[in-house]
């Protein structure tokens, strides 16, 4: 941490919390399940292992660095580490959320690809694909999130969860809430009886992607 400004580094910390309290009270998390992080320069802070989100607070901060050495405090950091560092390893991303979901969660179960059935994939980057299940906490599991993850900033876990990733927390999270939508939208759809969803073609949602390119407020 010697090149790390505590204040920053408390200020990331404060966000990691407030995110992974943010998932247990949007009912994508139960219990300890799922896990946070965010980079803070060199650093990744991350949730603890088997810690209730509510009890979380700033004597708690967990830090590693990019090789998974713990840099700060006494907690374990989440079993989920390696997924976590296989993330900020090969993309950009500044933020990583990992989730239960239970529509998100469902879908996995189903199917290899999340249907077009809105043009909301277009925020993930494309169709979202359903890594194969390995177990939690694995190299495995790392590297089959990894193939999934292929130019798209969100993806299922097979029989497990969601995994999605951004350039702040508030990104990442936007993004999970988004593909839990995405999946509860196909499976009310495709539990109509006798009908077929209806799916976007590649082009739509490329043109769609063109066009969120000019979304919202300017800078």
């Amino acid at each position: 941490m010697s090149e790390q400004q505590p204040e920053s580094v408390a200020r990331v910390w404060e966000e990691v919390v407030a995110t992974a309290r943010r998932s247990a009270a949007d009912g994508l998390v139960v219990g300890t399940s799922g896990n946070v992080s965010a980079r803070a320069g060199d650093l990744v802070l991350v949730t603890p292992s088997g810690v209730p989100y509510d009890r979380l607070g700033p004597r708690d901060t967990v830090g590693v660095d990019l090789d998974g050495r713990q840099v700060i405090g006494d907690l374990r950091p989440t079993s989920e580490l390696p997924l976590h560092l296989a993330v900020y390893r090969e993309t950009g991303a500044a933020a990583v959320v990992h989730t239960h979901a239970v529509h998100a969660t469902a879908v996995s179960t189903l199917l290899p690809e999340v249907p077009l059935v809105h043009y909301a994939a277009a925020i993930l980057g494309g169709p979202v694909r359903t890594a194969p299940y390995a177990r939690y906490g694995t190299p495995e599991l790392a590297d089959a999130m990894l193939a999934a993850l292929r130019d798209r900033t969100g993806c299922l876990l097979a029989n497990h969860g969601t995994v999605t990733y951004g350039d702040t927390l508030d990104q990442a999270y936007e993004r999970t809430a988004q593909l839990e939508w995405l999946c509860r939208l196909w499976l009310t759809a495709d539990s109509v009886p006798g009908r077929t969803p209806a799916l976007l073609s590649e082009a739509q949602l490329a043109e769609v992607t063109e066009a969120l390119r000019t979304y919202g407020q300017p800078g």
